[in-house]
């Protein structure tokens, strides 16, 4: 814990940003958008991080490298998420627990499942939140912040990506027989 008296910015703050020409209206709509997001993107990173971590069974390696390489892309969205809300002035949500109360999805418990009842989970996961980024993108075009609304059509991209690869191992072709998958 921090010795540091003196708060540098309150969390909830919205300052705008003079060198982006962001007055603080604009901004905080845009931040309250874009830390929704990183709390969406943080619990989808930490479940599919549980999901990398126990994955069992024939598809284990590919199953296992895909978890992790998905993960990897939603800490690096996080990343980039919050460094936006500090360009634009806002404080980005970082405390475990305020991330779980601003997500808009609801992780996993802590059990672990079979892997596919798990990526249907992902599936449903990834659903939310594409649906919540194409809003934002939406919202940071209608305030004038093309710079927000791009980094958020880039990263959905990859989000959209990473969904459909889950929809890809969640088909029922598999060349496990069916037996062994009972």
């Amino acid at each position: 814990m921090s010795t540091q008296k003196n708060v540098r910015a309150s969390a909830g703050s919205v300052e705008g940003s003079e060198a982006l020409r962001m007055d603080a209206d604009r901004a905080e709509q845009i931040v309250d958008a874009l830390n929704t997001d990183v709390a969406a993107t943080y619990v989808l990173y930490h479940q599919l991080k549980k999901h990398h971590w126990n994955v069992e069974g024939a598809e284990f390696r590919d199953l296992h490298l895909f978890l992790d390489e998905a993960a990897e892309h939603a800490e690096l969205f996080a990343d980039e998420l919050a460094e936006r809300v500090q360009a634009l002035g806002g404080v980005p949500h970082a405390n475990m627990a305020t991330l779980s109360e601003e997500s808009p999805v609801e992780a996993e418990d802590e059990d672990v499942y079979d892997i596919r009842t798990s990526l249907s989970n992902d599936m449903e996961m990834y659903g939310d939140i594409i649906e919540t980024l194409r809003e934002h993108v939406e919202l940071a075009e209608n305030l004038g912040d093309h710079a927000t609304s791009e980094l958020l059509r880039e990263n959905l991209v990859q989000v959209e990506e990473d969904a459909h690869h889950v929809e890809h191992y969640l088909e029922d072709d598999t060349l496990v027989f069916p037996d062994a998958m009972e």
